[in-house]
């Protein structure tokens, strides 16, 4: 068994020099040793193994390979979790499924604040069922009263893109279950942020996306998790070709394969696969537990550091550790322009609107020296009021 090492790992990653990155929550950093499995596949596998490469280096097994070592970061047993798509994909996927499980119920709950293009792949399958269903959407704190015997599916991201609130998993689960609902979780800021457990609470699907606390790349493929009882019963909607038992029988039925693998849908992305498994190897001996507490840590002194420096910033996370994930989150009526102000200096987070500034904190390759730097260029453009400057209001197509 390997030994559980220290926090922060930094030598695991390419560190730009001079910057301070806050925002691994939403694309993480590059591990070393991923350019070089992207090199090979492209250069070796691809270049001169041509299509042999599906067999003789063993892509079609990727979707699989990697899928067992996510499983290992959300507490999910082996055989249980496929790669593949996006997470859009992945949320209608399950979705449609869940709610084939329940044929006669029409409620579809979700909360306010959940990501917009969950809700989304909700009202297009919604609309396009042409059933009567509907989605429904309560504040996240009501999320619990509003659980009845009328709901089909719960789906729910346990972390708050904007604020990092974050859902209490076992309760909502266990009242999803107690009202004959199914459960969908989508873990987009909890996989490789906090310790994930889906088989202990016994959600009957999970999905997620790779590139942000997992650092597999810009575009990286998407997971879905189905718990394993269920794995042969559920009906894909989604029935692609290597969904299929055996997809070069070139059959014209559809036979779902056995478990998970029904799951896949088309061609599994080869490059940013070998990439993802390749970034993967900087979680080697890391104890999610330590992650937590590191996070924990670097977040509340970056709560405090804000707070004492810059108090015309608004907290907008709980302040609460245990009630957040590993994000915090400030409200300024001017915070895009804050933002820039940051980035421009070397401190990278992110805004979403209409006035949160976001940070995130990635264990793995930020340490208390970081955050404390971060807090101090933030102070010096609030009393400054750098941000007012021209360049720093001008939006471009990703904010």
């Amino acid at each position: 068994m390997t030994d559980v090492i220290d926090l922060p790992v930094k030598d695991r990653f390419h560190l730009p020099e001079g910057v301070t990155y806050l925002d691994g929550n939403s694309l993480g950093v590059l591990p070393r040793g991923a350019a070089a499995r992207a090199a090979q596949v492209i250069e070796h596998d691809w270049g001169n193994e041509l299509i042999r490469a599906w067999n003789s280096c063993d892509w079609m097994d990727l979707p699989r390979r990697v899928g067992d070592r996510v499983a290992g970061l959300i507490g999910a047993p082996a055989g249980t979790v496929t790669m593949g798509d996006t997470l859009s994909v992945k949320v209608f996927q399950a979705l449609s499924a869940a709610v084939e499980m329940r044929p006669d119920r029409r409620v579809i709950l979700s909360d306010a604040g959940n990501f917009p293009s969950d809700l989304y792949m909700a009202d297009g399958l919604v609309r396009h069922l042409g059933r009567d269903h509907s989605v429904v959407t309560p504040a996240p704190e009501d999320v619990l009263a509003a659980i009845d015997e009328s709901v089909a599916v719960v789906m729910l991201t346990e972390v708050d893109y904007r604020t990092g609130r974050r859902h209490d998993v076992g309760a909502i689960t266990e009242a999803a279950h107690a009202a004959g609902a199914v459960m969908i979780w989508d873990l987009a800021h909890s996989a490789g942020a906090l310790p994930v457990d889906v088989a202990g609470c016994n959600c009957e699907f999970a999905v997620g996306c790779t590139y942000k606390y997992l650092n597999g790349g810009p575009g990286a493929p998407a997971f879905i998790y189905v718990r394993p009882d269920l794995a042969d019963s559920i009906d894909p909607v989604l029935q692609g070709w290597l969904g299929h038992a055996a997809p070069f029988e070139m059959a014209r039925d559809y036979r779902p394969a056995p478990g998970v693998e029904r799951m896949r849908v088309g061609t599994p992305p080869v490059l940013q696969l070998a990439v993802l498994e390749a970034a993967l190897d900087a979680w080697e001996g890391v104890s999610l537990e330590s992650l937590r507490a590191a996070s924990v840590a670097l977040s509340e002194r970056f709560i405090t550091e804000v707070e004492a420096r810059c108090p015309s910033l608004t907290l907008a996370s709980p302040r609460d550790a245990g009630a957040r994930g590993s994000q915090v989150s400030f409200a300024h009526p001017e915070g895009f322009a804050i933002m820039q102000a940051l980035i421009a200096r070397g401190v990278i987070g992110d805004f979403r609107a209409p006035d949160i500034l976001r940070f995130g904190f990635t264990p793995l390759y930020l340490d208390e020296g970081d955050v404390v730097r971060a807090a101090e260029v933030l102070e010096e453009i609030m009393v400054t009021e750098a941000w007012r400057a021209a360049e720093y209001q001008v939006r471009g197509r990703v904010t």
